[in-house]
């Protein structure tokens, strides 16, 4: 059995010279993966039910590091990262769907049985269970299982990285916004991949892997968003160069303005220098790019400006404290207009990129009154990769308290946007909220991910000739 072994440059290499069709099919492709994963009953291999659990150590050096496995039903992988966080010494697993999770994921099916209960209003949106009250609506039907309703984060499993406390010795930041000449906080590692006989056919280095698949994922919905013309983009390293390369490969055209915000201005400045290269001409077209650091002197007046101007917010960065006020987005001037705010850059329960308080105002809708106002009306729900994940990694939903029945997967929309072919009035209300509502994504990756695009790039690599083969592994 051959093996492929895709380093770090290499994989890199073969990043760059992707078109944008081949771009747009690695994101189908994922986009069916996650699909399944959300709603696929057990006889698809992608499907939750098919998911190992996370397993992560913390080294007496304060080295974390994550075991992701991963199914597809025809590939088996496993991903391990390992990030300097300064956490606890310890181990633990994450809880995955088992028992209690997968009868609630198995409900998901009704999705097509109850479609007719979609409301014209998206603040209505309901898809199985009965709600509570008019306060928490959700196009989710996942409300049993780990994260219930009554659930709290002190109740989920100690021992697991993301619910270890904060010990003294750990910096501010969580090493977010580096200074110039630091150290790449971005996690290191690499993902195996295995066949249907399980046989080892691609070791591939994670750490560009890694930003791609989440900026795969994370533009899905960008690509139905009506207005893309603004995009502010928080964080300067390689998960932000992808969403800002992948988002201009997809929709360059249509955009014009390209803000980047970063503590360090010279690492910013580098990412702007890496996209103004003479090779980079062709994706980058004639948008304008523009950088700025929290130091400038008017910083707090130019980064409302710039959050409120922004078509598409792409939150970057493993910040452990808002990086910009909610006042922002939740007063009567915020909500004059609808956005994509996509947040994928913090990974444990104490981090957060986005205030809490902008996802509760989200998944708080009040009563409709004949008052008229011009904002953007609330969604009532949160969009996640994983709800599994999410309730207990997500530091936004766990400090928001965002419950599961206000969360929908990523998957299980694509899987509604299907069901609804036949409905056309509730086909329109879900198609105006993704294309012109707020809608707030939160992604902590998944191994899945990871297995997917993986095993389309190893595939790519072959036909390229690129990367080392070794012939009889």
């Amino acid at each position: 059995m051959p093996l492929t072994i895709l380093s770090r440059s290499q994989l890199r290499e073969l990043l760059l010279s992707l078109n944008r069709d081949e771009v747009a099919e690695l994101q189908r492709n994922l986009s069916e993966a996650l699909r399944e994963y959300s709603t696929g009953s057990q006889d698809k291999g992608c499907s939750a039910a098919y998911q190992p659990s996370r397993t992560a150590i913390t080294r007496q050096n304060g080295c974390t590091t994550l075991f992701m496995p991963a199914s597809t039903g025809q590939t088996i992988g496993i991903k391990m990262i390992s990030l300097q966080d300064g956490s606890a010494a310890g181990c633990g697993t994450f809880d995955t769907p088992g028992a209690e999770t997968s009868s609630s994921r198995s409900q998901t099916g009704s999705v097509r049985d109850s479609v007719a209960s979609l409301s014209s209003d998206v603040s209505d949106l309901s898809v199985g269970s009965s709600q509570e009250d008019s306060t928490s609506t959700s196009l989710t039907t996942t409300t049993s299982g780990s994260g219930g309703d009554n659930e709290d984060s002190s109740t989920l499993l100690s021992g697991c990285v993301n619910q270890q406390p904060v010990v003294n010795n750990v910096s501010n930041t969580m090493g977010a916004w580096p200074g110039a000449g630091t150290r790449d906080t971005s996690p290191k590692g690499s993902v195996t991949l295995l066949d249907s006989e399980s046989l080892p056919f691609a070791l591939i280095n994670a750490h560009e892997l890694t930003a791609f698949r989440t900026a795969l994922a994370s533009l899905m919905v960008f690509n139905k968003r009506k207005k893309v013309r603004t995009l502010l983009v928080f964080g300067a390293g390689t998960q932000a160069y992808w969403h800002i390369r992948l988002a201009l490969i997809l929709r360059g055209k249509e955009i014009n303005r390209v803000y980047i915000v970063n503590r360090s201005f010279e690492r910013a400045a580098k990412l702007l220098r890496d996209i103004y290269l003479p090779e980079n001409t062709a994706w980058r077209g004639d948008v304008k790019f523009s950088a700025m650091s929290n130091d400038f002197g008017e910083y707090e007046r130019i980064i409302k400006e710039h959050v409120r101007k922004a078509d598409v917010i792409f939150c970057c960065t493993p910040s452990v404290e808002p990086l910009f006020p909610a006042e922002f987005l939740t007063s009567r001037e915020g909500r004059q207009k609808g956005r994509l705010i996509s947040a994928v850059g913090s990974y444990k329960a104490h981090m957060a990129e986005i205030h809490p308080d902008i996802l509760r105002d989200e998944v708080t809708v009040s009563a409709p009154h004949r008052h008229f106002h011009k904002h953007t009306r609330r969604s009532g729900v949160v969009l996640v990769d994983s709800l599994d994940a999410a309730i207990k990694e997500a530091g936004e939903i766990v400090q928001a308290g965002i419950k599961p029945k206000q969360m929908v997967e990523l998957g299980e929309l694509l899987m509604v946007r299907n069901a609804t072919q036949e409905a056309a009035d509730e086909q329109k209300s879900l198609r105006e909220w993704v294309e012109r509502g707020n809608v707030i994504y939160k992604s902590v990756g998944l191994g899945l991910m990871d297995l997917v695009t993986g095993g389309d790039l190893v595939r790519l690599a072959r036909e390229r000739k690129l990367g080392t083969t070794v012939e009889d592994f």
